[in-house]
């Protein structure tokens, strides 16, 4: 069958790497290079995905012979990656630009570029443009690869760009600085074709476009060959990848293929839509050792009627049939989920239906978000908004309960021993770990820092809604 993906030219994407190392050979020969070389800075809002392009957008600029500094006020190119996913986000992200302007006037050298999500939106861009003078270049999430010639332009004194693609395709080859040495993502996937209601990802990060598998598989290997100890697979809705490739693959079949390989290290994925989960990745779930037993299943809502003018395409009762399954094939799986609270036209009874969903499933943990409004998608004309102190009060609920079941389910892991990898020492307590395993929760337990990025055995001593205790065992 015809493979169907849409990649960005080879010669594109190598004219783009070239002009990377073009700029570093001119700060070599100026002899900016080690400790000497100027910093690059890059500020992350949003998404898991939001974090995996920064990971390219930091290989990009090791590439260009810049180095990784903590403090903005140090770096002479300066990156923020941006979010869309609320309009808080976005508030979020003008602010922390507005503070770059005074490094830009401290520094007049300074390279200031805007990506990700919220510049892909025309009014937005347009803002940058007109009232943030001293912003660059901006570039939209189809343009990650072109950073280099951005930069380069800029500092050639050709003046600032605006980038905003009229399609989006797959670079491949984009070297990579990871934020951990232990802990990596894997986008497997980019954009969406769901069109939710209430969500402006499809206008911000295009149509689905599924990565070849020769592709993920490679990058797998060379994570897991530079220590990575956990890979998470990523997508919009990883569920539906490969729908695009008519080759005969699937999610199933790709987790398998990562889960195959040589080493030892551990896979999770994020994140699913309902109306896609199969029963085939229930059971590589079920059967896969390297496999976490932790199942992100955003359900938004309990109501049949929301569910409808949210576009999910699913039932509560299709979503029910999932948990079911889940239980039955993969015991003490962890389950997490989104929920939104106050969507328009949600009455007492669709609220209480979401209630009466959260007792059903005993979710591991919730993401809870009261609706806000984005412009360009259907929900923001919807009329019967819900007034802000009724949102408010029904989240309250919803999270109490919450609360109520977490700390039953972390209760049932009191006395076993759990596998997880050891994140990060304490920032108060240098004794002091942090480990992820199966439960979503963290587990906090005494040991040396030498075990961050190890995978160690951990006895479960107490429990608490949000976080397990335990010891080395």
């Amino acid at each position: 069958m015809q493979n169907k993906v849409k990649h960005i030219d080879k010669s594109e994407v190598s004219a783009q790497l070239n002009t990377a190392r073009e700029i570093a050979d001119g700060f070599a020969a100026r002899g900016l290079v080690g400790e000497a070389a100027p910093g690059y800075f890059i500020h992350t809002l949003g998404c898991q995905q939001n974090e995996a392009d920064s990971e390219r957008l930091a290989g990009l600029c090791a590439l260009m012979g810049y180095r990784r500094v903590d403090d903005p006020a140090e770096a002479r190119l300066i990156l923020v990656n941006t979010c869309a996913i609320r309009e808080h986000a976005e508030k979020r992200a003008l602010s922390f630009i507005g503070e770059y302007k005074h490094i830009k006037e401290a520094h007049p050298d300074t390279v200031i570029g805007v990506g990700g999500c919220m510049v892909t939106q025309r009014h937005r861009a347009d803002k940058l443009k007109m009232s943030f003078p001293y912003v660059s270049f901006t570039f939209d999430t189809g343009a990650i690869h072109m950073v280099p010639s951005l930069v380069k332009k800029y500092v050639s004194g050709k003046g600032r760009s605006f980038i905003i693609s009229k399609d989006y395709k797959i670079a491949e080859n984009i070297p990579t600085v990871t934020s951990s040495r232990h802990s990596a993502w894997l986008s497997v996937m980019y954009g969406c074709n769901n069109f939710c209601s209430y969500c402006i990802v499809p206008y911000v990060r295009g149509r689905e476009r599924s990565r070849l598998p020769d592709d993920i598989i490679a990058e797998a290997k060379r994570l897991i060959e530079g220590g990575a100890r956990e890979i998470t697979l990523l997508g919009q809705n990883v569920n539906s990848y490969g729908r695009d490739l008519d080759i005969g693959e699937n999610f199933a079949s790709i987790m398998k293929k990562v889960c195959a390989l040589d080493g030892d290290f551990r896979v999770r994925f994020m994140t699913s839509h309902p109306k896609d989960a199969s029963s085939e990745l229930i059971d590589v779930m079920a059967t896969e050792e390297k496999a976490v037993k932790h199942f992100h299943l955003p359900v938004q809502s309990g109501s049949d009627e929301i569910l409808c003018r949210m576009n999910r395409r699913y039932t509560s009762a299709h979503y029910k049939g999932i948990l079911d399954e889940l239980k039955k094939k993969v015991p003490d799986v962890s389950i997490t989920s989104d929920i939104i609270v106050g969507f328009p036209g949600e009455t007492e009874a669709d609220f209480e239906a979401t209630l009466d969903m959260i007792r059903y499933a005993e979710y591991d943990m919730i993401f809870s978000f009261i609706y806000s409004p984005r412009i360009g998608t259907p929900a923001a004309e919807m009329e019967d908004q819900i007034p802000a102190e009724v949102s408010s009060e029904r989240f309250r609920r919803l999270t109490a309960l919450q609360d109520s079941i977490s700390e039953k389910k972390n209760s049932r892991f009191v006395g076993k021993k759990l596998k997880l990898l050891v994140d990060e020492v304490s920032k108060t307590d240098n004794t002091m770990l942090t480990g992820r395993g199966d439960p979503v929760r963290p587990v906090h337990f005494k040991g040396d820092a030498s075990l961050v990025g190890q995978l160690v055995t951990v006895e479960i001593t107490a429990a608490t809604p949000y976080t397990l205790e335990g010891k080395l065992v």
